[in-house]
């Protein structure tokens, strides 16, 4: 079957434009091979010398010779990201956060995506069971990285039961491929109470830290739970004594493999920190923050970021109410940067509101999962001020809809008030406040 993959988008000014190629135009090869998905295409499109293959609308085929910079990029958008079918999750894991959403919301929500490809583009974290031994051979020949691997255990046993998938203990050995083959990796264990931690733990840490330097960092973050899991396997939430025992053997294992490689290489979430009551580690713990995503060092850059922008504001006497909606996991924080700011704008008032998770249950205490429903409901009747400051991770990125559809409009009509999306670093915090 040949592949046709139909052009979407062509960017302003770009090579792809300047030869002609349009919207409804198909690529059909490059340097006479075929591309199959966006591994192909990636490797391919890098050369300073092409030869592309493209079909018009009335089956009229160009054949277009480009020079061009190493690596520049074409400015062709696919209709289809991956240029191919997106590849489903075939694991039932006993951790799955999309199995713990209520029915009714968008289709989108329950796609449980375990592709290589997504891994290689937009940072995903795949499990490995998807995996071919032809998906593995192109990553090495094509030396597509880092991958993003969601290890969970190192005992092959454990992990068929934790993904309630019979090969997901072989899955492990296409690690060992990866490494032989000098793959960029980063891993990341949901840690389930009685389950992956203590002794399990410590023998993934020790059987992980095998494959540095290939394999940069490994996350630690606790499991989700929603209040939706009837039916599911019956996991417990973690208390501040099990948070404290997880950081005391993540932190052993950072000193002995710093000495020992250079890199912290294992990290714990921040969610590990504030449930045990312990300070965040400083910057340097964190490797260059490579596990942002998953909330490993999150609160530490934001909060050094705020310092930094923090030192160099020389303050005012402006009038401003401003208010502010976040997590209960980050909430302290948010308070406590706020009281900071009025101490150099005596007249800015910072209403900070920390949203506590109906939709999906108290125990869900991350910004990133908030709805807007429970803003709406939270917050009426509540003092606003002039503007509602409301953190981008709300937020599917480009969008302004909530997880359950609630537009960032309807938030704003129901409590009466103006919102701004803010990013995420203290210094947009801090300009988002004093107007800047």
């Amino acid at each position: 079957m040949v592949h046709k993959h139909v052009i979407k988008e062509i960017e302003s000014g770009s090579i792809a434009s300047e030869l002609g190629i349009e919207p409804g135009d198909k690529l059909l090869a490059i340097n006479d091979t075929e591309i199959e998905d966006v591994f192909d295409y990636h490797f391919y499109v890098n050369d300073e010398c092409l030869v592309l293959l493209i079909e018009k609308p009335d089956g009229d085929q160009w054949e277009l010779e480009i020079e061009k910079d190493y690596e520049e990029d074409l400015g062709i958008i696919f209709e289809q990201g991956l240029m191919d079918e997106y590849r489903s999750c075939r694991n039932k894991c006993m951790f799955c956060f999309i199995d713990q959403m209520p029915r009714g919301m968008r289709d989108t929500l329950y796609f449980k995506d375990d592709d290589s490809r997504l891994s290689f583009l937009q940072g995903n974290y795949v499990t490995l069971t998807n995996m071919s031994d032809y998906d593995i051979e192109r990553i090495i020949r094509y030396h597509l990285e880092p991958i993003n691997i969601s290890f969970q255990t190192m005992n092959p046993e454990l992990r068929c039961r934790m993904l309630h998938n019979r090969f997901a203990g072989e899955a492990l050995k296409k690690v060992d491929r990866l490494y032989e083959g000098g793959i960029e990796m980063n891993g990341q264990i949901v840690l389930c109470k009685g389950v992956n931690d203590g002794a399990e733990l410590d023998r993934s840490i020790r059987d992980m830290s095998k494959y540095i330097p290939c394999l940069r960092s490994v996350s630690v973050v606790p499991v989700g739970l929603t209040k939706y899991r009837e039916g599911l396997y019956p996991l417990e939430p973690f208390t501040g004594e099990d948070a404290k025992e997880v950081l005391r053997m993540v932190h052993r294992w950072q000193e002995e493999l710093y000495e020992r490689y250079g890199i912290h290489f294992i990290h714990a979430g921040d969610e590990w920190y504030i449930l045990a009551g312990e300070a965040l580690p400083e910057a340097e713990r964190y490797d260059g923050y490579l596990q942002l995503e998953n909330g490993v060092g999150m609160l530490r850059l934001f909060i050094d970021e705020f310092e930094e922008a923090y030192r160099s504001l020389q303050g005012d006497n402006r009038k401003r109410e401003i208010s502010a909606a976040t997590g209960l996991l980050a909430y302290p924080y948010i308070k406590r940067m706020a009281e900071r700011i009025r101490e150099k704008y005596p007249e800015t008032s910072v209403f900070v509101y920390p949203i506590k998770n109906d939709f999906f249950g108290e125990r869900i205490t991350v910004s990133g999962l908030i709805t807007g429903t429970d803003l709406i409901t939270q917050l009426k009747g509540r003092k606003l001020g002039e503007k509602l400051l409301l953190p981008c991770s709300m937020f599917r990125s480009g969008e302004t809809v909530f997880l359950d559809d609630t537009t960032l409009e309807e938030v704003k009509e129901a409590l009466q008030v103006e919102a701004d999306i803010v990013k995420s670093s203290g210094q947009d915090f801090i300009d988002a406040i004093i107007g800047d």
